[in-house]
This record gives C-alpha cells, structure tokens and sequence, in this order.
C-alpha cells in the first residue's frame, strides 16, 4: 500500500499519467539526490567555519563533532531511507514521511517548523556568502557602508536572485546545482593541493607553514576560548550536515523516490564526511591556532622561544595571547583560501557552496509547505498550496520563504543563525527516526520497506540522541522547539482534520487496544467494577437521538455503549444496505461526539436479529451487560407478530442474564419524519441557492453581451416555480397536521441534551434488582447537565413501620454513600385503584379479549388456536393482583412525580409464556402513561450497590 492512501501501482501509473500530460521535468538519484545533498552539506561551514571549528575543538573533538553529526545523519538517513521504501512517495519530503507514518497530528506539527527551518537555512547560507563577499570588500578597502551593513545589501540582492532562478522553473536550478557542485568540486581538490604546495614568507606570518607534526600535535587537543564549548561549537556546525533531506524534500520531482532517495542520500552522507574529516584534519596539521600576519614577526637569535609549534617554526605571534590577532585557525575564516593553490577557486567555492545550499533550501522550504498546504492540515493556509507551471512550482510559497529569509538575512550573524535551525533540524530528525521506530513497533502487515539495512532500535536510539543534542546545544530553544511542536500538535488533533493515511499512529492504537482486552479477559469479573455496558436498540443512531442521549449519559466514560440496528427482508438487499451505512452512522457518532459503537446485523426477523446482537456484542470482558429499548408506544395497532417480537426481546434479554431498560418520552423516539421533511426543505434549499446563483451569472451575462434580459427572466421563472413548490411541501405537511407534531418531536429528541434545571429524580424502588434501579439514577446526578437534580426515593412499606423504613433506607443509601434529598415510604400501593383508573384499564385491554367463558368450548378452543396471543378471562383472573397493582402505582405516580424531571421505575417482570404479550404490554403503558420521561428498570446482576460500599 502507498503509505495507506492507494496502491504503489495506481500512484506510478497516475504520476506517468500526469508526468506526460503536463511535461513534468524528473530527475534521477544522482542529479536528483546525490548531487542535491552534497551541494547542501558541503555548505558554507566547509570553507568559512570548519577551521574555526577544528581551532577551537582542536582534531581530536573535532572529528568527533564531525562523526557525531555524522551519526545523527546517517541514523536518520537509514529511517529516511526504510520509510521512503514502504510505498509511492510524493512532494513534500520531511512532511510527506512523517505525515504518512505517524499521521497527521504529528505531520503537520513538525511540517511547518521543518518548512520555517529551511527557510532559514536560506538565510544562513546567504549570510555565508555574503560573508566572504565582504571580505573581499573589505581587503580592497571598497565597503560600501560598513561590514554589518554590506552583508544585508548583499544578502538581499543574492536572495533575489536566487528567487529568480527558483522562480524559473525546477530544470533551471537543477543546472544550476550541477554547474555549482563543479565548481565545488574543483575548490576542493584545489584546497588538498594547496596542502603541498610549498608555502611563502606571507603566508607563514599568516599561520601556514605546509604539513607539520608539531602543529598537528598542537592542534589535537582542544582550545575552547570566548565562552565556547564542545556542543556550543557542535551547535554552529551541525546545520552543515542538515542537508540530507534536500533530495528527499523534492521527492515528487524524482523519477523513482523510492530508489533515489536511499541510494543519493546515504552516498552522499558518506562523500561529505569524508571530505569534513580530511579538510579538517589537513587545515589543522598546516595551519597554526593563531598568526599577526606580519612577516616581521620572526624569531632573531638570542630570543626566547615559547613552546609553540610556530616557535619552533621560526615565527613569534606570542602577543596574540594578550591582543586579537587577524590570522590562524582561531581568527581567520578564509584559512581554506590562504591554504589553497590558487585563491580565487576557494572564493568560487565559498560562493558555490553557499549559493547551491541556499538554492537547495529556497526550493526545499516551499515544496514541503506547499504539500502541508495541499493536505489541508491548517485551515487557513490553502491559499499556499496553488502550483504554477509544468512542475506544479508554488510560487506563492517562493514568496514566503523570500520573506522570512529576508527578516533573519537582516541579523547578519551566521553565529547567531545557525543554533536558531539547528533545534528545528534536529526535531525534524526526531521524529524521522521516532516514526521508523513506531512503525516497526506497530507490526502493521503494511509496513515492509523496500530497504533493509535498518533497526527499529536505532532509529529509537537515533530519535533519543536528537532529543538530547537539542537540549545540550541550547536547553531554553529545545523546549521553545517543544513547546511550538505541542501547540501544533494540540491544534491539529483539535480540529481533526478529515485524512486517512492508514499512519502506524493507528497501528498501535489497534496493538494496544487488541493487548488491553486481552489482558482484561484474565481479570476476573467484580461487583465492584460492574458499570453499566449497553446495548441499545436505536436503529440507525440519528433516528432515534434522545434513546442515544439518555444511554450516552450514563455510559459516556463509564461504560460501553453499543448502538444496534437489524435490517429484516431478503438477505441480499439487507446486506447491501447494511454494509453501505456502517462507516456513515459511525462518523455520525463521532461527529456528534457520542462515546458509542455502531453494530447492525441482517436476519430473517428482528427477535433473531436482536438475539444475535444480545449474544455475539462485545468483545472479551467488554460485553453488554444491560439492553436499552424505547417503549412501542405503537403497540395497540401494531401487528400481532411485532408485538411478540418485542416482548420476546425483553424475555431474551433476561435469558441472556442482561438487565433491561426501557425507556419512554411522551413524543416517542423515531423522528425520521422529522429528518425526511428536513432533507426534503435542505434540497429546496441548495436548488434556490443554485438558482439565484444563475440569476447572478446571467445578469452578468446579460451585461457583457447585451442580452435583452432573457437568461434573468428564464431563472426567475425558475426560482417561481422553486418556490411554489417549496410552499407546496410545507403547505402538504400542515394540512397533514404534522408540522406541529414535527416541532414537538424535534423539541422532545433533543430533551436529554439540554441542561436539566433544578428539579429531582425520583426512584420508585420495589424490588430488589441487585441494585440497578438505583444505580442508573446516580450516575445521572454526577453528569453535569444532571447535577442539579436531587434524588426522592419511593418504595412500598407498612402504615405501621414508616420511620423504621425510613431508617433503614437511608442506613442503606448511606452505606452507599448515595445522597439523597428525601425517602418516601408509600403504604398503599397494593389496594385496588380506583374505579375511573381500572376502568380505563380494562377499555385499553378490551380489544385484545378472548371473553372464552362467554362462548362455547369448540368456538373458545378455536379462538385460543387462532389468537393466541389474546388475553384469557382466566389469565386477566390469574394476574389481576398484579393488574391492579400496575393500575394503582400509575395513580400513585400522578399524585407525587408528575413534576420530577425523570422518573425511574422498578420494571415489572411476568414469566415467559405465563402471561400474554398484550397483556404484560398494558401494564407497562399504564405504569408510564401521561407521565415525565420515564425508565423501567430491571437489573439481571446480584448485589450491583456493593461498588459503593
């Protein structure tokens, strides 16, 4: 796979695709990689820095600067090199491998500091350049207003035409980059030539003396003057080796990245090493620490010689030691050309070295924003991400670079710059080798790079030594460096942007979560950690809202929440439609913030769907241990197998040793009604502003081309007979008498997502459920759109015993440390209601009657075959305790929790087949009838309070 997005296939044959169409220019690993990376470290501290750097960490720490930076490099390189492998690679180098493999969030954080990096790059090297222009200046004393001054002329006038040339197009700065790296090349060989050439009396006041053993022995060891220390000098030459990625940074101009960039990048790595150590430890075996510069200052007979190499050389420079001196190692930045054969090729160097970097990072800097750009990780930065030309150049992103470039070129002190790049660099680095490292630490199956000669422990080790180099060189810009990545990083996984690029992120999301549940199977189950885990019957979860909001409220960080839905008809289609939803109701969850799993199953009934889900839900200890279902307020005109069905689910559900809950508002739940009219008005909607769009563009029109007015009457007629329409539907639906209706339930679906005022929840305990009846309750108290409802507790007692009750519920409650507000012992629930309410009763049931003792024993045999789902005279004789008992608490209910915000009720429970579903049906519409939002409640669980106490 390309890195999550598409296969490797369809990414090649759709870059060709575009690469003929468009006339792209591709470059191969050498002049694409090799020579890019090369011109890039081979900057300006090869020819300006590296004798200043040597003189003050002497050869032995020197190299060792040198092959420190040179780890950090070639770690980071073989973890470039693996990611680079693992798939298609676009623009957008750094950017584009982190993105890809750690995500977005971390992509985009570091996308931005890499991009702002290079771009001061641009600067450090322009600085460089203009340097040793005013060197020149100033040694034919032509300044034009003072050395500060003229290297931010300088600078400014190079960075324009270096904008010009990037500005040109890719095709002409690649010929630019071969022409400088020949030129670099020459300097080079120039310089070692200049080693054995033999020197001159000038040259010798200057600190040259050829290949000495005396200086090389004086220069091994270390002189650290000026405050400077080992990492501070590491930190000025680290940005010399940050040119690594200046290959992999256009990777979508390369012909094959996935070959290029490991090929040119780590040959490249190896070259400038080399080169570093040799020039390094050539400049310091020739080249004295400090020199006047004059030629007089030699040693005469009868003078007393200090120890130095120079000494014994025949040179006195002593007073160095006690006044600045111009020439040597320590005070000289243009030893390399002192050094060399023929001065001029240096100073040609200097400039190739330093113009081809700049150029390097003026054309790196815009192709990785402009990638950031494209992913539109920030919102705001779309404007950057536009292209121009045959090569797609971002322009516009030339220009920013330009900009900043210019505000650092305007500090004029490369000593000053370089830190500032060096902690960007080396968090870049970081987070390079940290993504090899997590990818490799996911096991996806889709991380297999091309390039073996990695180790997932390396690169762990390469990002830990980043980390700690950026601390070392400067700890305050580390945690600036820090603190700017976290802000980044916060804004991105705030905003969530809408990519998917399967990054090892997601990976190890999957491996931890798979290595949780499994530990969680070996922990044995506790009433102490039982929480409620529902399984709710919501169908698609934007139909009912308010059955999700209530589950939500009470599982929202505290348990699971499975939102359910089973599609019934022929297999094929239900399939079909089942798989066609999953993603879109999911990302409806998501979106709406609900801490909830969508599952959907397709079978033959929805009693067989549902008892699958009761069974299959879950995972390990991650299991439904209570159902969640609305209240079928349809049931008195429901089919008789609907109703069956549904009375069965609740008996399954106790089967299945689950607790139930069945929740019921007065509007009901289903407001797909709601949501069709409001698709239907939405289309009519974007039809008008489609239409008034038009009548804009045809006035235009009508303007520019003289036309009389057509193309607007045209469209307004359109939008007429839009409008009619539109008033035709609203019209339809109010003398529907549903518009209403429609507001009423829109209100009522939103009722559990609004903060409740102060108000109570009273809890009609009668009987003992393990605890569940008031568990529910609590966990409402301790939401916040809940808390400032108290808790009023109702349970059955004796007129003789009320205080002792009282007493002993609040001993109870106060064992589990449950506040409550007030206990009410009721000692009337099991007399008869009164006649008004029974009657009321006994109306709901009639229709659903078998009155056999009023017929014949064949006719009421018959009857019983053919409906047996009615109520028997002797079954309502059986159950009529019970019936009244039903018919009683609903008075009872009226009289003392009409005003509560909700109520929870103990949920009656009838035995499977012992009482018929019509019936079982009545009793749970009158206990709930004409009522606040009301919960029925039954737990399955013993002892569930004991997680108080």
């Amino acid at each position: 796979m390309a890195n999550g997005e598409s296969t490797a296939g369809e990414e090649t044959a759709a870059s060709k695709e575009e690469e003929n169409k468009a006339g792209f220019v591709k470059f191969g690993w050498v002049k694409g990689v090799l020579v890019r990376c090369m011109l890039n470290i081979w900057g300006v501290m090869l020819f300006i820095r590296l004798s200043w750097i040597v003189g003050q960490a002497g050869i032995g720490l020197g190299v060792i600067i040198i092959l420190l930076a040179t780890m950090v490099t070639s770690i980071t390189g073989l973890s470039t090199s693996a990611i680079a492998t693992n798939g298609f690679v676009r623009g957008g180098g750094a950017y584009y491998l982190i993105s890809r493999s750690l995500g977005p969030e971390f992509g985009g954080s570091i996308g931005l500091i890499f991009a702002f990096a290079n771009a001061v790059a641009v600067a450090m090297y322009v600085v460089g350049f203009a340097e040793t222009v005013v060197e020149l200046l100033k040694e034919s004393d032509t300044l034009i207003v003072d050395e500060s001054n003229d290297i931010r002329i300088i600078g400014t006038i190079t960075v324009v035409c270096l904008l010009g040339i990037t500005a040109a197009g890719m095709e002409w700065e690649a010929k630019a980059q071969v022409i400088l790296l020949i030129v670099l090349l020459v300097a080079i060989a120039n310089f070692f030539i200049g080693t054995v050439i033999p020197t001159n009396t000038e040259k010798k006041a200057r600190g040259f003396f050829n290949y000495q053993a005396s200086i090389f022995a004086e220069n091994f060891g270390p002189d650290f003057r000026s405050g400077e220390g080992f990492f501070s000098v590491f930190a000025i030459f680290f940005p010399a080796a940050t040119g690594i990625l200046a290959g992999a940074n256009i990777s979508g101009d390369l012909k094959d990245p996935q070959s290029a960039i490991p090929q040119g990048t780590m040959l490249a790595i190896l070259i400038t090493t080399i080169a570093y150590i040799a020039v390094a430890i050539c400049a310091a075996s020739c080249v004295v620490r400090d020199a006047t510069g004059n030629i007089n200052d030699t040693i005469v007979p009868g003078m007393s010689c200090n120890g130095s190499s120079a000494c014994g050389l025949g040179y006195d420079f002593s007073r160095c030691a006690s006044q600045p001196c111009d020439y040597g190692l320590m005070n000289n930045f243009q030893v390399m050309s002192m050094v060399s054969g023929f001065g001029p090729l240096i100073t040609a160097g200097i400039f190739s070295a330093t113009l081809s970097s700049a150029l390097a990072s003026l054309v790196s800097a815009p192709k990785v924003f402009q990638a950031l750009c494209k992913d539109n990780v920030y919102k705001g930065l779309e404007f950057f991400a536009k292209g121009y030309g045959k090569n797609n150049e971002p322009i516009r992103g030339y220009v920013l670079t330009f900009v900043i470039a210019m505000a650092f070129i305007l500090i004029a002190e490369l000593n000053t710059i370089a830190p500032i790049i060096s902690n960007f660099f080396l968090a870049s680095y970081a987070l390079i080798n940290f993504s090899c490292f997590h990818a490799s630490y996911a096991k996806s199956p889709g991380w297999r790079p091309a390039f073996r000669y990695y180790n997932m422990w390396v690169s762990l080790f390469g990002a830990l030594l980043c980390c700690g180099v950026m601390f070392v060189i400067n700890w305050w810009a580390a945690l600036i460096t820090y603190a700017i990545e976290l802000f980044l990083y916060i804004y991105v996984t705030y905003k969530k942007p809408e990519v998917n690029w399967g990054s090892s992120t997601q990976a190890l999301y999957f491996v931890n979560a798979l290595d949780s549940a499994l530990a969680l199977t070996t922990v044995e189950d506790h009433v102490k950690n039982f929480r409620p885990q529902c399984i709710t019957l919501t169908g698609a979860p934007m139909i009912r809202p308010a059955l999700l909001d209530i589950t939500h409220t009470f599982t929202k960080n505290n348990g699971l929440c499975i939102c359910c839905e089973v599609f019934t008809g022929p297999r094929k289609l239900c399939v079909k439609e089942m798989n066609s939803g999953m993603e879109k109701k999911q990302a409806w969850l998501t979106k709406n913030k609900r801490k909830a799993f969508y599952a959907a199953v397709a079978a033959d009934s929805f009693r067989d769907g549902v008892k699958s889900l009761l069974q299959a839900s879950g995972l390990g200890r991650m299991k439904p241990n209570t159902l969640v279902i609305g209240f079928k307020k349809d049931w008195r005109s429901a089919p008789a197998t609907q109703i069956e069905n549904y009375v069965g689910i609740i008996h399954d559900a106790f089967d299945f040793e689950l607790g139930v809950i069945i929740v019921r508002i007065s509007q009901g739940f289903d407001i797909s009604q709601v949501l069709q009219v409001q698709e239907e008005l939405e289309k009519l909607e974007q039809e008008r502003l489609a239409l008034e769009a038009t009548i804009k563009e045809n006035d235009f029109e009508e303007g520019k081309r003289g036309i009389c007015g057509f193309f607007k009457k045209a469209s307004t007629l359109n939008i007429s007979k839009h409008e009619t329409k539109k008033e035709s539907t609203i019209n339809t639906m109010q003398s529907m008498h549903v518009g209403e209706f429609n507001q009423k339930l829109l209100e009522a679906s939103t009722q559990f997502k609004k903060k409740q005022g102060k108000g109570t929840i009273d809890i009609w305990w009668l009987f003992d459920d393990g605890g569940l009846t008031i568990l529910i309750p609590y966990i409402l108290t301790i939401r916040k759109k809940w808390k400032n409802c108290k808790l009023r507790i109702f349970t059955g007692g004796k007129v003789n015993r009320i205080e002792e009750e009282k007493l002993v519920m609040a001993s109870l409650l106060s064992k589990f440390r449950i506040k409550f507000a007030d206990i009410n012992i009721i000692c009337d629930i099991n007399i008869k209601p009164n006649k008004e309410s029974w009657k009321f009763f006994e109306e709901m049931i009639e229709p659903y009657r078998l009155h056999e003792s009023c017929k014949d024993i064949t006719t009421a045999e018959k009857l019983k075959r053919e409906t047996p789902w009615k109520i028997t005279d002797a079954e309502l004789e059986a159950f009529k305790e019970k019936s009244y008992r039903q018919v009683r608490l609903n008075e009872l209910l009226q009289e003392h929790s009409r005003a509560a915000n909700i109520i929870v009720l103990s949920l009656p429970v009838a035995r499977k087949g012992a009482v018929s579903d019509y019936l079982y049906l009545a009793w749970l519409e009158i206990l709930s009838k004409n009522l606040p939002p009301v919960l029925l409640v039954r737990g399955n669980h013993k002892n569930v309070l004991t997680f108080y106490s």
